[in-house]
């Protein structure tokens, strides 16, 4: 992103530090004190997109939350139950004031944002605990089911599928404060186990810090970067099925858990450690993905990579147009030549976009695209980088060369994709001050193979569009020799809670019809939670029930539509013909 100064009107974005215990401070993305904003020619070109005008940036577009949060929702719970959690917690770990139970109640979705702004309180815990240890949590889960007390997690809060929401009251873990500590390194097996309110941030300085803090030989890292990674924890990674920006090399977090431990209900679940086995159904991915239903997850144990960042090749190349490139990534994914760790290809709208954000307008690049054929909304965007030894580094970069050469793309050099790694994890701050003046950008993604991906994306991006002067774009960022993750971002004027909803409703529909994985990476929460057993088929669907009988019979684990797990028929909704 551009620091120039604007030229001709400047909207007065806000670039205070939300004040603390402010509404600005929960709904807003991340660090209180960075802001982020448009440069001049985004801006611009937003305008002329949204039919908007210099006027329309002149006053706020409702509240924008600077206000101290102040509630009327006293706590429910009898004081028998918050004696017994500060027995088990101690009394300065359990809370009942009115901004750490808010703090805790949503995610990051655009619609939680939207009800924040308006005020619209849909749901509280009645108490937020601190839990320190392992044993604390299944202390607390045991007094729960004991008294039908519903149980609710907060990692890092980053969940864009109402994850998190304490619909039906009960107790918050809020697991940042205290349950966020590394148990165990092993360097002979590679591997790490950790609290699981460990964010991303603190886990990976101690990975590539491990010689000072283990005494290990080398450094390491995880290899799992979301854009969420400053603000997201691994216990969030884990049970929603998390994916990275460097997944395509790595793996999603289901392929680095090694192990995981659980206080369930009917007891403690502790998968087994094995990086392979056959013993019947594989645990570990049972567990997985249960996103808090089954069980409070406590401990992960993951794998580690050598971190070699010296290795790292960087690439970008730009294609003429969309058919193209998606040729050329599927040929790249399928040569057996290595992937490279972040592999990222925009569709014609997103690159028109990206290379302004990416500020190759403000290089020579900007007029030889044109006069070398690649026209501005048909070029496409291709970048990443390699990781891993040195050689299959350098091999992989060279065959992905190889292969855009082929298909005529011009290299861009490692310029793009060196600016795009500048904003990887502070884009999310861009949501924030354009929402002040009523424009939403929020985010939906899906699983396609390569031979369905033309057609899911020109479905689903026709629903979006649907919406007038609506910018809609698209990338893949988590590929494999089978298909791809296929992600939406999209950027329109809207502000209203209720609105957001019923559009996002309409791009949700879309994607199930179009034949796609309902969810890449994000997780299903309750948001997303109607649309899952249409996704999979009824059959298939009870397996889940079964499973939910068996850890939380009484149903108090993250209760209130979370997976669908406890929806009424008519709330669900079946859009596949083969599950009429």
């Amino acid at each position: 992103m551009s620091n120039k100064p604007y030229k001709d009107f400047e909207p007065k974005w806000v670039k205070d530090a939300a004040p603390a215990k402010s509404y600005r401070s929960i709904f807003r993305w991340g660090d209180p004190e960075f802001v982020k904003y448009p440069k001049e020619s985004l801006y611009k070109m937003m305008k002329e997109k949204f039919a908007m005008t210099d006027e329309d940036f002149m006053h706020y577009d409702g509240d924008i939350g600077m206000d101290e949060v102040k509630l009327d929702a006293p706590c429910h719970l009898d004081e028998a139950h918050l004696e017994a959690f500060r027995g088990i917690v101690g009394p300065e770990n359990v809370t009942t004031e009115d901004y750490p139970r808010l703090a805790v109640a949503y995610g990051k979705t655009g619609y939680d944002a939207a009800r924040l702004r308006q005020r619209q309180i849909d749901c509280l815990p009645d108490v937020v605990l601190y839990p320190g240890t392992t044993e604390e949590i299944e202390q607390i889960v045991a007094y729960c089911t004991e008294h039908k007390i519903p149980l609710y997690v907060y990692g890092g809060g980053s969940s864009v599928t109402r994850g998190v929401e304490p619909v039906k009251g009960g107790v918050s873990l809020d697991m940042r404060k205290r349950f966020n500590k590394v148990l165990k390194f092993n360097e002979v097996d590679q591997t790490i186990t950790v609290q699981s309110g460990i964010s991303g941030p603190k886990l990976e300085d101690a990975l590539e810090n491990a010689p000072k803090y283990f005494g290990a030989k080398r450094a390491y890292t995880c290899g799992h970067f979301p854009q969420s990674f400053e603000y997201s924890s691994v216990g969030g990674w884990v049970v929603t099925r998390g994916a990275g920006q460097n997944s395509t090399y790595y793996g999603c977090i289901t392929d680095i858990v090694l192990s995981q431990k659980y206080a369930t209900p009917i007891g403690v679940i502790q998968t087994s450690h094995y990086p392979r086995e056959a013993t019947g159904p594989n645990l570990n991915q049972i567990m997985m993905g249960s996103e808090g239903t089954f069980g409070v997850l406590t401990e992960v144990t993951l794998k580690v990579f050598r971190y070699m960042p010296e290795n790292r090749k960087r690439f970008s190349y730009i294609f003429k147009n969309w058919k193209v490139a998606r040729a050329a990534a599927r040929e790249m994914m399928q040569c057996e030549a290595g992937f490279s760790s972040v592999f990222r290809l925009s569709d014609p709208e997103e690159t028109n976009m990206m290379l302004r954000l990416y500020n190759v307008d403000e290089t020579p690049l900007w007029k030889l695209l044109d006069v070398r054929g690649y026209e501005d909304m048909k070029r496409c965007l291709f970048l990443g980088f390699t990781d891993g030894e040195k050689g299959f580094s350098e091999n992989v970069a060279k065959n992905i060369h190889r292969i855009a050469h082929k298909y005529g793309a011009m290299s861009l050099t490692s310029f793009v994709t060196k600016s795009w790694e500048k904003g990887r994890f502070n884009d999310p701050y861009l949501r924030d001050t354009l929402l002040d003046f009523g424009i939403m950008t929020d985010t939906l993604e899906c699983t396609v193979n390569w031979s369905n991906m033309a057609k899911v994306h020109r479905e689903v991006r026709k629903v979006c569009h649907a919406l007038p002067n609506t910018i809609v774009t698209t990338h893949m960022s988590h590929c494999y020799p089978q298909g791809a993750n296929l992600y939406f971002i999209f950027i329109t004027r809207m502000s209203d809670a209720e609105e957001f909803r019923k559009y996002h409703a309409t791009i949700l529909d879309a994607i199930q019809k179009s034949g796609a994985a309902l969810s890449h990476h994000h997780g299903i929460g309750k948001m997303f939670a109607p649309w899952l057993e249409g996704q999979i088929g009824r059959k298939e669907y009870g397996v889940f029930r079964v499973l939910k009988d068996y850890f939380d019979p009484d149903y108090i684990m993250n209760p209130g539509g979370t997976l669908g797990l406890d929806l009424d028929e008519k709330e669900k909704r079946f859009l596949r013909k083969d599950i009429r």
